[in-house]
């Protein structure tokens, strides 16, 4: 069943040649998100791979890691963190800056998000470079959190991201 959703959801995926900027295929997931049946089986995905691991909260990537972590959350009834761009939360907070694969960019978490020794999932929608998901990582133990596993619907692997996370357990389910 969960090799069939693999598939079903890497049909589903559109490549956008040059987007956000020339030479770079952007892994277009909204035709996911549109399906309904589609959206339920990534979140499945996600969700299966979960279970069992006495989680307290999620934490999810601005923007799309939004969409599948805060429907985690829900599901197995622990709190969703927001991680969000810079200058987005409104209390106080604890930042990390990181390199994309096309500029640099900084994400904030709130100080009382996390309290100390909670598990912690953190999902986004692509693993790329790395670098926003390392920033995570530095974020979610900066403020007490022991990260636990850190989840992707997507990994472009060429890309190398899973050596910035070499300490962290790293899932993917759809690599390119």
């Amino acid at each position: 069943m969960l090799a069939d959703s693999i598939a079903e959801l890497r049909a589903a995926v559109r490549d956008v040649p040059d987007f956000p900027k020339a030479g770079i295929v952007f892994k277009d997931i909204t035709p996911i998100l549109s399906n309904g049946k589609l959206f339920q089986a990534s979140i499945d995905v996600f969700l299966e791979q979960c279970r069992g691991k006495e989680i307290d909260k999620i934490v999810g990537i601005d923007a799309r890691g939004f969409l599948f972590g805060s429907a985690v959350a829900y599901e197995l009834g622990v709190g969703f963190v927001p991680l969000r761009k810079k200058g987005r939360l409104p209390y106080k907070t604890e930042s990390a800056k990181y390199s994309l694969e096309y500029g640099e960019a900084e994400m904030e978490l709130h100080i009382d998000a996390i309290e100390d020794g909670e598990r912690i999932v953190l999902i986004d929608d692509l693993l790329a470079t790395g670098g926003t998901s390392a920033s995570a990582a530095t974020l979610i133990k900066k403020v007490g959190g022991v990260l636990v596993e850190a989840q992707f619907l997507i990994e472009l692997e060429f890309l190398h991201g899973r050596e910035k996370l070499a300490t962290i357990p790293v899932v993917s389910f759809l690599k390119y």
